[in-house]
């Protein structure tokens, strides 16, 4: 079982009304998709780990802006207790720019399950197979200016 809480380190990266995100399947073969980004290692700073991540994931480097959204995620409380009930992490969700000159693919170490990157309209969001469901509609209300703390939610 496991016992600490984890913190995480996300990319908001929105380009020409479209948003950058990870496709990933899930075990009956639907894709939902996340935000880049993930676990922070000892001794890294969330910007650090910002970096390493979305190399890894996206193989492409960013410019971190500001962080704009903090969300816990507890597994118990929410749909996917029976897989990951043990979770706790700390999401830190940064808003972030391609490097000039970038073009995002699958990195170089995939995320568990990553089937691929893709941009999805800002208007599709409320609606397409996102995670954290809640950001949904926050995402659209983000400027690089705001800051939410968003509680435990899925």
């Amino acid at each position: 079982m496991q016992s600490k809480i984890r913190n995480w380190a996300k990319a908001i990266i929105v380009r020409d009304g479209h948003m950058l995100v990870l496709v990933k399947g899930d075990v009956n073969g639907k894709e939902f998709y996340i935000l880049p980004g993930g676990g922070q290692n000892f001794g890294e700073t969330l910007h650090e780990a910002l970096h390493r991540e979305c190399i890894e994931e996206i193989g492409a480097k960013i410019e971190i802006r500001n962080l704009v959204c903090i969300r816990e995620y507890i597994g118990r409380n929410h749909e996917f207790a029976e897989s990951d009930g043990n979770a706790h992490q700390v999401e830190f969700m940064f808003v972030c720019e391609l490097k000039d000159g970038q073009q995002p693919e699958t990195g170089i170490l995939p995320d568990s399950k990553q089937i691929g990157v893709k941009w999805i309209p800002l208007t599709d969001l409320p609606t397409a197979p996102f995670y954290p469901a809640a950001l949904r509609t926050v995402i659209s209300q983000l400027s690089s200016h705001s800051r939410m703390y968003l509680g435990d939610v899925n």
